[in-house]
């Protein structure tokens, strides 16, 4: 049975990530940690930690306590969050990455960092992305996301810790509420439609950029952690995706179900720029063939899981 330590659980994929890590593992083998104050039922399930990952004898004091052999490290700060403060960005995401690794590689634990889309740029084929190609981004979160599957391979190949990772694109929650990324209007316009309210886009229409729903990129965090590892060719960092669609797609994917839901653009420039940027879509076959991966998620069948479980929560 695995023992896991997942740094930045408070994050809008933490908070799931720990009861999905939980449900399979076990309370007592999962810690989550923040280094804010974790609070609910969520966390309370199981151990807790504060820790800041940029202080690397916490992190280290967490693996030795619990016998930690797996780190889920999600500490970072958002791609728009992170262009208002380009050196909290830095020092976080590789901070952070670079003391879990280090503990790692003293503990013997493996290394879960996720990528991101964010670190391509605007020289990256646009279409159907290959696994393989040139990563230029133009954000500071790009950059610590490149550096981080650079320095990931390095640990990997130098000490062999067992590094793996994915490049998410953008993330659908129906749980937890964006925290400043480039894609979060794709979450954002689902609360509009449920409320009642017109949704004000912050991209232009024709911004398509690829997305996958939660529970797809949970799946996709356990499958690669428990893939073979004499199958993995890549392993830092697998093109993975769901779907991909622009504004004006994923209006009318909700508008079926909502009928009167109303749209305007107000494009926000450092978002558009960002998104610009981007890919339109990715390649996954390497993931696909190394390891299995699968999603089960497309637009329409997010959509009405989405449109349900706002209701619900909402109304």
């Amino acid at each position: 049975m695995k023992r896991i330590l997942i740094v930045g659980a408070g994050g809008q994929i933490g908070s799931e990530l720990t009861r999905t890590l939980r449900d399979i593992y076990g309370n007592d083998n999962v810690v989550c940690s923040d280094l804010r104050p974790l609070k609910g039922e969520i966390y309370e399930r199981g151990p807790i930690e504060r820790i800041d990952s940029t202080q690397i004898m916490q992190i280290a004091e967490a693996v030795k306590k619990y016998n930690i052999d797996t780190i889920y490290n999600l500490a970072a700060i958002l791609s728009a969050t992170a262009e208002l403060n380009p050196m909290l960005g830095w020092n976080v995401g590789i901070g952070s990455l670079v003391n879990c690794l280090e503990v790692a590689r003293l503990f013997g634990c493996a290394v879960f960092t996720p990528s991101s889309i964010g670190s391509f740029g605007p020289t990256t084929p646009r279409d159907n992305t290959p696994q393989d190609t040139i990563q230029r981004p133009t954000t500071i979160y790009g950059v610590t996301k490149v550096t981080g599957e650079l320095l990931s391979d390095y640990y990997y190949t130098r000490f062999g810790v067992d590094t793996r990772s994915v490049r998410f694109p953008g993330l659908i929650s129906n749980l937890t509420l964006p925290g400043g990324g480039t894609t979060d209007y794709a979450v954002e316009i689902y609360y509009s439609a449920v409320k009642g309210e017109k949704f004000v886009c912050p991209l232009k229409k024709g911004t398509f950029m690829d997305m996958m729903y939660m529970p797809d990129a949970l799946k996709a965090m356990v499958d690669i952690m428990e893939a073979d590892p004499t199958k993995l060719i890549h392993r830092n960092s697998f093109n993975v995706t769901a779907m991909s669609f622009d504004p004006e797609i994923i209006f009318n994917a909700i508008k079926k179900y909502v009928p009167t839901f109303e749209m305007v653009y107000e494009p926000e420039p450092i978002k558009q720029a960002i998104a610009d940027s981007w890919p339109n879509s990715l390649d996954d076959s390497c993931a696909r063939k190394e390891w299995g991966w699968n999603p089960v998620y497309d637009l329409d069948k997010m959509t009405v899981d989405m449109l349900d479980c706002l209701k619900k929560k909402l109304l």
